[in-house]
């Protein structure tokens, strides 16, 4: 598995953001083959971020081109900026 982290330091609104996201991106990134999962979360202060889980690193970096263009299409009046990106291979895993 693979993981792909966005940060986004300067939010108008993480609410918004995270809606936005829910209905279009996270909607196109179901389609894209080897999807595992997708999060936002609202870190305080303005700041947020989203996680994306892939079955391996191939379908991560094409989801990702794919996630930063609908960024910058969609999302360029609730963020400032662009995201800090950080992808690794998943090494553990603990679900209930």
């Amino acid at each position: 598995m693979y993981v792909v982290i966005r940060k986004f330091n300067r939010m108008r609104s993480v609410a918004e953001a995270a809606r936005r996201a829910e209905s279009g991106l996270g909607q196109m990134l179901k389609q894209t083959p080897g999807f595992q999962g997708y999060c936002v979360f609202d870190a305080g202060h303005g700041m947020g971020g989203s996680i994306s889980l892939f079955e391996n690193q191939e379908a991560a970096l094409a989801a990702n081109e794919k996630a930063l263009a609908w960024i910058q299409a969609s999302r360029t009046d609730v963020i400032d900026g662009e995201p800090e990106i950080t992808m690794g291979e998943v090494l553990a895993t603990v679900t209930p």
